[in-house]
């Protein structure tokens, strides 16, 4: 009799990996979003951890955002780190049960003036599997995001609104996080909670908003939060 055995592995972001559960996972990182200031803060050191009890094999991919969230968006790969602009070290480890390590993320393109974004996959991997019964097998790896910020950042969200919405666009030379949503009658006693968005530079996200309603967000920048009403 013929068996088969199968490898599945996810990448999943922060909010489903929150839902999906840390305990799932055989291994699992320190932090999911890096975030690299020119100076003394351009490069961040990342934890990885087997928290399972079989040896992990691990490869780590970066990978540049190119005009990230808009229609333009591209994802792009190169081996060469001073290419790429981001220089990620180790690209592969060998984790034992119970192992921790460190992965190094550091900027290497100091000079560029807007943000650069990058994906970066931290995944287990598994060479042939040799077994007598069927079975699937789930790893579970990472997209971490990191955020390049310019020498110079500065946030600019515009909001134009429309018949049955509105939409804001970011300006800005760096991404802004839109959190704590709502959207409010002219009393501001009257509120409906609106859902969150991180806004890249260049990028535009449009809303649906009920009839005499303005939003207000909560705008989180390089730089600071602030509470805005549009």
């Amino acid at each position: 009799m013929i068996r088969f055995s199968f490898v599945l592995w996810l990448v999943l972001p922060l909010a489903l990996l929150i839902a999906f559960g840390a305990a799932e996972a055989q291994i699992a990182l320190s932090d999911l979003v890096v975030e690299l200031h020119p100076g003394k803060d351009s490069r961040q050191d990342v934890e990885v951890a087997n928290n399972g009890s079989d040896r992990a094999f691990v490869s780590i991919e970066p990978a540049q955002i190119v005009n990230p969230g808009t229609p333009a968006e591209v994802r792009k790969s190169d081996p060469d780190p001073e290419k790429l602009g981001l220089l990620v070290s180790p690209s592969r480890m060998i984790l034992e049960p119970g192992q921790r390590k460190l992965v190094r993320f550091a900027d290497i393109d100091p000079a560029a003036d807007h943000e650069r974004v990058y994906r970066v996959t931290v995944k287990p991997v598994v060479g042939e599997m040799s077994t007598e019964q069927s079975g699937l097998k789930l790893l579970i790896g990472y997209d971490v995001l990191v955020l390049v910020r310019p020498a110079q950042p500065h946030s600019d969200v515009v909001f134009t609104r429309s018949a049955d919405g509105g939409s804001f666009h970011n300006d800005g030379n760096v991404s802004v996080e839109l959190t704590n949503g709502r959207q409010c009658d002219a009393s501001g006693k009257s509120c409906v909670e609106l859902p969150g968005k991180r806004l890249y530079a260049g990028a535009e996200w449009t809303l649906p908003l009920k009839p005499g309603m303005h939003p207000e967000f909560d705008l989180k920048s390089a730089m600071q939060t602030v509470h805005k009403a549009f």
